[in-house]
């Protein structure tokens, strides 16, 4: 649990976060926040952390193997989405500082409202009655190709426009 520095107590709208790693060279790391109820906090994430260099990076860093990591965390957690990007690619992609992120592969969850339409190469591939598997391409999008960014962009913009990207601020009213 989070708590403050002064005298310990938990600070309950933070929930807990938990950080492991494989104590390896070609370090692989999985950071936990969950139950964070704060405006101000980075929400309730799980962030993976490939090796950054060498075979293990290459394992981690295919279509296949984190289709199956987005699918294991939607079908345990049911999130409202999931997505695997680099920080630089959500950077130069995101629109809101509250939004349901696009990246290389996302999750949607069903709740969100529906699918629409969205441009080949991507792959569309059901998660039990949950939700979505969006694959945008076989081969990894990477920040520095203009292309990938481009693409990217335009699948959050048909998103958005199937109001499936805008996240209601916490605490705000639902009336």
């Amino acid at each position: 649990m989070n708590r403050t520095d002064a005298d310990r107590k938990v600070i309950e709208d933070l929930g807990f976060r938990e950080y492991v790693w494989n104590a390896k060279r070609g370090r692989t790391c999985v950071e936990l926040h969950c139950g964070e109820y704060s405006p101000f906090g980075a929400g309730n994430t799980c962030l993976i952390y490939p090796p950054e260099e060498g075979p293990g990076r290459e394992r981690i860093l295919a279509a296949p193997v984190l289709a199956e990591v987005l699918t294991s965390v939607a079908t345990a957690w049911d999130p409202d989405f999931a997505m695997v990007s680099s920080t630089e690619m959500v950077r130069l992609v995101q629109k809101r500082k509250r939004e349901v992120r696009v990246g290389w592969l996302t999750y949607l969850s069903r709740r969100l409202g529906s699918l629409p339409p969205l441009p080949a190469p991507v792959r569309i591939e059901p998660v039990g009655t949950l939700g979505w598997l969006l694959v945008l391409s076989p081969e990894p999008m990477t920040a520095s190709n203009p292309e990938h960014v481009a693409f990217t962009a335009r699948v959050r913009e048909l998103l958005d426009r199937a109001r499936l990207i805008e996240r209601p601020t916490p605490g705000a009213s639902s009336e």
